[in-house]
């Protein structure tokens, strides 16, 4: 009897063991898998070692493909069809995506989430639908591992951002089969799609997970990025799915393709990819330090000359020739290095500031010597013509298709704008001169602003300065976002440049228009002298006589004190 209950008591004990077993179980489950529901975006967070399980529910039934994209700040996510990533079945980056194909009747779809790394993921993440009528992004893809791919691939360097994407393809109903994609280029095909690349700036200084995530969640739709993004190029099927901007470390920017169906008047948005041109794992100048000491150093000390050419360059002549040969000789000196060498940056930096101040040295010689003030202002008012010209380049101007597609009229547009501005100034030199040092010095102060705290505006003359460096510039586009600090260092630049003018042209207002030459000086000073006889320096021994004088008295026997002449009675 005891033998039986005892057998009967350890029954549900094994039944509360396995009720506690399958309760584990099913909570294992639930933190693996995230729900999503179309349109609304849903955080994640991958652990080392786990697979998340992404389940779409709830699909309309017109719903023929949705896309799943998923966005980090720079850790790497996978996305998978399968529990176990496999080639051609996942993608593995900062911004994935993939594009699932609906069955009739479908209403539950699943895919697959993991950390290809030793680290935590986490990141943002939303479902798009689409019905049949609309173009199905990146299904006519050759190139890339998916065989439907709508990612867009970003490429960066220190010059240029480049990115990529596959060809769309026409929608298909549930359970049909897709349209061929280069079987014919008439309109019933893909070839008549359309694709708007546009480009979207995050808040500038803000390399924040929340700011990204605001943006990615502003533009993820193709109703967000017509509203907040800037429509760059709209792409025919006949051109190249590959575009190229300027690059700017530490400025993060979205990038996204529309792609649109004329015919149907129906469109379709790539997963948005974004960049900031710089590494968030590098110790040394990444995004978190970018801008090296050597830089900061250089460009404070210039930003310091340039306030005090802004203010009191016409005073001090000189002062402001040396200023000026200096940037104009180190900055073409750099380019020369820049194309014909391999040296380091720091390296590079220091000849070009040992040879501007050579330069500057030779152009106040220049006009010690020969006291031509009319060939140092044209130097100068070169200066103020070179930052004219890349600011009208720095506009949309810049990228019109005629400079983007010939270097040869972007350059003769470039000099002939820089050209000009000394030629207007001839007439009125001071005038040009005192200019010249408000404008061109009050812009060294915005350059020594933007070594700490990053401003478009440097972009000005940077994107003059790549497109000498670099042979294949010309086909970027260098549009650059203006935010609350460029509008600020436009007023400061703007108010640095007006004061100092202003306080110089009334100082100078009643003072010689240029101070004269030290040597003629010299000159007339010395003919004056040995032509005037009742000048007293007239009779002044030369300065070799004066010399040789001294030495001999240093070394003549002193005479004794005291009277030898004899008295006369």
């Amino acid at each position: 009897m005891q033998r039986e209950m005892s057998r009967w008591t350890w029954i549900p004990q094994l039944l509360q063991q396995l009720l506690l077993l399958s309760v584990c179980e099913v909570q294992a489950q639930v933190e693996n898998r995230v729900t999503f529901l179309p349109g609304t975006f849903q955080n994640v967070n991958i652990s080392r070692n786990e697979t998340v399980q992404a389940v779409v529910s709830r699909i309309p039934p017109e719903v023929a493909f949705i896309t799943l994209q998923v966005h980090t700040l720079y850790r790497n996510a996978t996305l998978s069809y399968t529990r176990v990533p496999d080639q051609g079945l996942s993608l593995t980056s900062v911004d994935s995506g993939l594009v699932s194909a609906l069955q009739p009747g479908q209403t539950l779809l699943s895919l697959f989430l993991s950390s290809p790394g030793e680290e935590t993921v986490s990141g943002t993440g939303v479902i798009l639908s689409y019905s049949s009528t609309e173009p199905v992004p990146g299904a006519c893809n050759t190139e890339f591992s998916l065989d439907v791919d709508p990612n867009v691939y970003i490429r960066y360097n220190l010059y240029e951002t480049a990115i990529r994407f596959a060809p769309a393809n026409l929608g298909n109903e549930r359970g049909q089969t897709p349209p061929a994609c280069d079987t014919s280029t008439g309109t019933s095909t893909r070839w008549r799609l359309q694709y708007d690349v546009y480009q979207y700036f995050l808040p500038e200084n803000d390399l924040s997970e929340s700011s990204l995530f605001a943006g990615i969640q502003a533009v993820a739709d193709i109703r967000g990025m017509m509203a907040s993004g800037r429509l760059v190029l709209t792409l025919k099927s006949t051109d190249k799915t590959t575009m190229v901007f300027s690059s700017i470390p530490g400025q993060g920017v979205i990038y996204s393709v529309i792609v649109r169906d004329p015919v149907l008047n129906t469109s379709a948005s790539y997963v948005p990819a974004h960049t900031y041109a710089c590494s968030f794992a590098s110790a040394l100048d990444g995004c978190q330090t970018l801008g090296k000491i050597s830089t900061k150093v250089f460009f404070t000390i210039t930003g310091l000359a340039g306030l005090f050419v802004c203010f009191f360059g016409h005073r001090f002549f000189k002062c402001e020739l040396f200023c000026m040969g200096f940037s104009f000789a180190a900055f073409f000196f750099f380019v020369l290095i820049t194309r014909t060498t391999q040296l380091d940056y720091d390296i590079r930096l220091a000849v070009s500031a040992v040879v501007g101040v050579v330069g500057g040295v030779l152009l106040v010689m220049s006009w010690w010597r020969f006291g031509s003030v009319m060939a140092c202002v044209v130097v100068v008012g070169l200066m103020l013509g070179f930052l004219v010209a890349s600011i009208v380049l720095f506009t949309p101007l810049g990228d019109l298709d005629v400079f983007r597609n010939s270097d040869v009229v972007f350059w003769v547009t470039f000099c002939c704008i820089m050209v000009s501005v000394p030629l207007f100034f001839v007439r009125w030199p001071r005038e040009g001169n005192i200019t010249t040092c408000g404008i061109v010095g009050a812009y060294a102060v915005v350059l020594a602003v933007n070594a700490y705290i990053y401003t478009s505006l440097s972009y000005i003359t940077l994107n003059i300065l790549k497109r000498f460096l670099n042979n294949n510039f010309s086909a970027v586009f260098t549009d650059a976002p203006f935010q609350t600090i460029d509008y600020a260092m436009i007023t400061v630049w703007a108010v640095l440049g007006v004061c100092g003018v202003v306080l110089q042209l009334y100082r100078e207002r009643s003072r010689p228009f240029f101070p004269p030459s030290p040597y003629l000086m010299w000159l007339q000073e010395r003919e004056r002298r040995k032509t005037n006889v009742l000048d007293p320096s007239h009779h002044v021994p030369s300065l070799p006589g004066r010399l040789v004088e001294r030495v001999r008295q240093l070394i003549r026997r002193r005479e004794p004190a005291g009277e030898h002449t004899p008295l006369l009675l």
